[in-house]
């Protein structure tokens, strides 16, 4: 199995934050899954860690090569693909999430409800 998982899972996964469900738990730390992390995402954390909006570690990216998870970079046919998505919210980095799961048919793990107006998988974070 392949999963991207959004910028909170990542975070409650690290932190093991009860808000993560069992099942997309199980999933990430499946050994046959592959869990991709996108550069968006440590972006976006390391924004609104700077802001005082979130807490992150401060080694977050080092972990994430420690989960064995793989990073997913922002390709230019990823940010192109945003362009056909409709605005359903107005969050930048979840339409790039969505464009990049949709491009590389990848499931999201997110437990935020705006990604269901996109018509990708997701696995209930």
């Amino acid at each position: 199995m392949r999963l991207l998982v959004d910028s909170h899972v990542l975070l409650w996964h690290v932190r093991d934050d009860p808000r993560l469900r069992p099942v997309p738990t199980a999933a990430i730390e499946a050994e046959d899954t592959q869990v991709f992390v996108s550069t968006a995402s440590l972006w976006e954390i390391a924004i609104k860690s700077a802001l005082g909006k979130l807490e992150a570690p401060d080694d977050l990216p080092e972990q994430v090569e420690e989960m064995g998870f793989d990073l997913l970079p922002v390709t230019a046919e990823h940010a192109w693909a945003v362009r056909g998505l409709q605005p359903r919210r107005n969050d930048p980095f979840d339409r790039l999430l969505v464009a990049q799961a949709q491009v590389e048919r990848l499931p999201v793990v997110t437990a935020d409800p705006c990604f269901d107006d996109y018509g990708i998988e997701v696995v209930w974070g």
